[in-house]
């Protein structure tokens, strides 16, 4: 039996454990993508339960342990592997509740509920993952209970039956057989799971290899990545409008005529409205060229110069609360790269929060953002498939409604933000938002953070890889090369739209002429338009409609 002082010390071993071999877990990484890993998202989620727990007394009970842990790593928890860690956990408050004192049997029992609650969660549970690994531990461990409910015997028992699960998963998961490794996240929980071992055994609370020094710099150079890219601000204009369909002129041409005088240019267009956005020095131009479309609806035109003035001069926002605005729709979007960043902002998004590849926000980040949306009803738009589930477990914590839109790329993201209809209704406005961005295709050109293999193909460090929604189809030795050969797979007969936005490292100079090599070499009847997103990563996002 435990007391809750020694259920304290465990997490807090298990948070210690993960955070010394994290990077370790991050290699197990399937694919090289430079992204927010598997071990790192788990350790940040499990020091938000460490920061938490090292304040709390010994005359805490478990059941105020397991609560405390469970909320601050709800609030906490980063990336898919980080939401389901933080769930196994969620089911030791509900497990322990009222309880002073713990025995083995409890604490299985308090292990099978979160299990449960993490199936439930996910929409499409994978065998062969971190779920599986929580489940075959926690049935061992009730197994193991019924014959003696000390808390070392049944946790021992627990830690072996994941490690024997973790073996199996390369037979439940093909893909982790032909790339010679085991689960991630698998690996994560078993590592966790040792680190409580350790106190529950010996009484002896893992150390933590980083110092504080080193965890600072992380924090610091995550702050640098998102915020490092100084907007370049070609034209003073932002300028938005809609204009009710009354002819059946090409929307097209009002798109070419826009390239023309500005940049930044997004058209979208449907049977009734034509929607425009576009960075000019002529705003009148631009409208007076949209009203030969048809009848003005709406229009709102923004100094940026002027934005970026009061920006440079104030303090960097931090989201602070706002009472929600009864029947007020606002918007949350997740993003990274200063141009992305205000693209969103643009397009309607009150607050947008940093991050995305190479940095998962967490539960909390996106709960601030929300509550400081001045709307009873918020959407949010993660824009990465990481960070779907983190957004969804911040809709019980608000206190306003939030509706998270499964957007898995940045360029699904702009395109459910331009599909919004304000003459709509809420509930019909998620559905034709959500139907508008799975249209969308994605194509991504980033670098090999690692050597790797894939489909029987090595993979160097520094090679560039091409993604089509989501998924890794080809290896090139320069960008140029990608960019091309990306554009080639993806655009089709009938693509209609093609957005082509790059990122930090690339110049505008390279970024012109890889549009001009699309629109005359791959796509000669289609327009592209070029925006500076700024964002870390990834070189090229490929938007095609």
């Amino acid at each position: 039996m435990i007391k809750g002082s020694v259920l304290r010390d465990a997490i807090i071993s298990g948070a210690n454990v993960i955070e010394n071999k994290k990077h370790a877990v991050d290699e197990l990484n399937i694919f090289p993508v430079p992204d927010g890993d598997t071990g790192t998202n788990m350790s940040m989620t499990m020091s938000a339960a460490r920061k938490e727990l090292l304040q709390m007394g010994d005359s805490e009970t478990v059941s105020s342990v397991a609560d405390k842990a469970a909320s601050a790593l709800l609030r906490g928890a980063r990336g898919n592997s980080g939401v389901i860690t933080s769930l196994l956990f969620r089911g030791f408050s509900k497990g322990l509740k009222g309880l002073e004192t713990a025995t083995g049997a409890d604490l299985a029992n308090a292990l099978t509920i979160g299990v449960e609650a993490a199936y439930k969660a996910v929409m499409k549970p994978t065998e062969g993952t971190i779920l599986t690994v929580g489940r075959v531990a926690a049935e061992r461990g009730r197994v193991a209970a019924s014959f003696n409910d000390d808390v070392n015997y049944v946790w021992d028992e627990i830690c072996n039956a994941a490690e024997d699960a973790l073996e199996t998963t390369p037979e439940l998961l093909p893909v982790l057989k032909r790339a010679g490794v085991v689960d991630a996240g698998g690996q994560g929980i078993c590592l966790i799971f040792r680190g409580m071992q350790s106190v529950f055994r010996d009484g002896i609370i893992a150390a933590a290899e980083s110092s504080a020094a080193e965890a600072t710099q992380d924090a610091d150079s995550f702050k640098s990545t998102v915020a490092q890219f100084d907007e370049v601000i070609n034209f003073t204009y932002c300028t938005e409008f809609i204009v009710e369909k009354e002819n059946d002129n090409d929307p097209a041409k009002l798109r070419a005529f826009l390239e023309t005088i500005g940049d930044c240019v997004v058209v979208v267009d449907d049977d009734e409205i034509i929607k425009v956005h576009v960075h000019t020095n002529q705003p009148g131009d631009a409208i007076s060229k949209g009203l030969t479309y048809g009848s003005l609806i709406s229009n709102k035109i923004e100094n940026m110069r002027k934005q970026h003035e009061n920006a440079g001069a104030a303090a960097p926002k931090k989201f602070e609360r706002v009472d929600p605005v009864e029947g007020a729709v606002g918007f949350v979007a997740v993003a990274a790269g200063d141009g992305l960043v205000s693209l969103f902002h643009d397009l309607g998004c009150e607050n947008v929060v940093s991050g995305g590849q190479t940095m998962n926000p967490s539960t909390q980040d996106i709960l601030a953002a929300v509550q400081a949306t001045p709307a009873s009803t918020v959407f949010v738009l993660p824009n990465n498939k990481n960070i779907i589930m983190a957004a969804e477990q911040a809709v019980p914590l608000a206190d306003r409604r939030i509706i998270v839109l499964p957007t898995k790329t940045i360029p699904q993201g702009l395109t459910a933000m331009l599909t919004y209809n304000p003459e709509e209704g809420v509930d019909e406005n998620a559905v034709d938002m959500f139907k508008a961005a799975e249209k969308v295709g994605t194509g991504q050109i980033t670098y090999a953070a690692r050597n790797s293999e894939f489909n029987d193909k090595k993979i160097k460090e520094g090679e560039m890889l091409g993604l089509v929604n989501g998924k890794l189809v080809f290896t090139e030795k320069s960008r140029s090369k990608a960019i091309a050969k990306l554009a080639k797979q993806m655009i089709k007969r009938d693509t209609a739209f093609i957005t082509l936005i790059y990122g930090a490292d690339v110049t505008d100079d390279e970024a012109e002429e890889t549009r001009r090599l699309i629109e005359t070499k791959i796509a000669k009847n289609v327009e592209v338009t070029l925006i500076n997103g700024g964002q870390p990563v990834y070189y090229y996002i490929l938007s095609v409609e």
